[in-house]
C-alpha cells in the first residue's frame, strides 16, 4: 500500500508540533509526579498498568493536538480517541515505560507521531513525523519523512543521527521487551532462548520507544518485539527509518502486533532471518 505524506511544508509544521507536544507532556509527568504514585487501574494483565499521569498527560497531548489540528485524528493508549476528519492522525504514548515510571527508574518517556493511513490496521499506515523525549535525561529525539532523524540534549547542540556499518548479527547488542500476559512471555521467552547464542547479548530497558531510538543512535545495534501497538512505536518508526535504518515485520509484512524488528540494512536482514525461523519453531501463542 503507498500512502501519501503531507507536502514539505506541513511536514516542517507537524515534526515541530510533535517536538512541543512531547516537551511538553515530558514535563507534567517529571514535574507534577505525585510523591505517593500509585496504579489508578489495569488494562490486559494484573501488570498491565495504567497511573493517574498517563492519563492527564494523555489529556493534555489530545486537549493540545485538537486546538491546533481540529480536524485531525487521534489515537493514544489510554481513554480517549477521535476520528479523523483529515488525512492526519495522531497517535501518542503518553508514557512509554509505565512500570520504570511507576518505580522512578528513568527509562520512559512521552511518544508523538503524526501518521497517514489507518494506525489500527497493521500495514495499512505509517508516521511521517513524530518525537520521543525521555524527560529524565533531556534526551529528544525527532524526525520527519525526508527531514533526517535527530537527538537534541538539554542545553546542547542537535546532532544528526545516521547508522553507519553495522557489526554482524554474532557482535550485535539487541534489544528486545516482553509483554505483560503470561502466554506472550512463554513464547517470547522461547523465541529468546534461539536469538540469544546468535547474538552478543541481550538488553532489557523497560520502553519500546526509547528502545527503537537507541538503534538509531548507534547505543543499540537492533531491536525486535512481539506485541507493540501502534502508539509504543509509531514517532520512533520515523526516527530509525529517517536515520537510515529498516523497520518492518516478518516475512514482508508491516511492522504490527506480530514482530516489529529495527536495524541497519544488512543486520536486519540477518535479524529477521533468525527470529522468522525462531518464531516458527515456537508456533502459536
Amino acid at each position: 500500500m503507498t500512502l501519501q505524506p503531507p507536502p514539505a511544508e506541513e511536514l516542517d509544521e507537524l515534526e515541530d508540533l510533535c517536538v512541543e507536544l512531547a516537551r511538553e507532556a515530558g514535563r507534567l509527568i517529571v514535574d507534577e509526579r505525585p510523591p505517593d504514585l500509585g496504579v489508578a487501574r489495569t488494562k490486559s494483565t494484573a501488570t498491565d498498568i495504567v497511573t493517574v499521569m498517563d492519563q492527564r498527560a494523555q489529556d493534555l497531548l489530545r486537549t493540545r493536538i485538537q486546538r491546533a489540528r481540529p480536524h485531525d485524528g487521534f489515537l493514544g493508549e489510554e481513554e480517549g480517541g477521535v476520528a479523523a476528519r483529515s488525512e492526519i492522525t495522531w497517535v501518542v504514548d503518553p508514557i512509554d515505560g509505565t512500570v520504570n515510571y511507576l518505580y522512578g527508574i528513568p527509562a520512559y518517556a512521552v511518544s508523538v507521531a503524526a501518521t497517514v493511513g489507518d494506525p489500527t490496521t497493521d500495514g495499512a499506515w505509517a508516521p511521517v513525523a513524530g518525537a520521543v523525549v525521555n524527560p529524565v535525561t533531556g534526551e529528544l529525539f525527532h524526525a520527519r519523512q525526508g527531514g533526517g532523524a535527530w537527538l537534541r540534549t538539554s542545553g546542547g547542540p542537535g546532532r544528526r543521527l545516521r547508522l553507519g556499518e553495522p557489526p554482524t548479527l554474532a557482535l550485535a547488542l539487541a534489544g528486545t521487551g516482553f509483554g505483560y500476559e503470561a502466554a506472550r512471555r512463554r513464547w517470547q521467552a522461547r523465541v529468546l532462548g534461539d536469538v540469544l547464542p546468535q547474538v552478543r547479548d541481550i538488553r532489557r530497558i523497560g520502553s519500546a520507544a526509547l528502545d527503537i531510538c537507541a538503534v538509531a543512535a548507534g547505543t543499540l545495534d537492533c531491536y525486535f518485539e512481539r506485541g507493540l501497538n501502534p502508539w509504543d512505536m509509531a514517532a520512533a518508526w520515523v526516527v530509525v527509518t529517517e536515520a537510515g535504518g529498516v523497520f518492518s515485520g516478518l516475512d514482508g509484512h508491516g511492522p504490527g502486533d506480530r514482530m516489529v524488528v529495527a536495524g541497519a540494512p544488512g543486520l536486519h536482514a540477518e535479524l529477521e532471518a533468525v527470529l522468522s525461523a525462531a518464531a516458527e519453531r515456537a508456533g502459536q501463542e
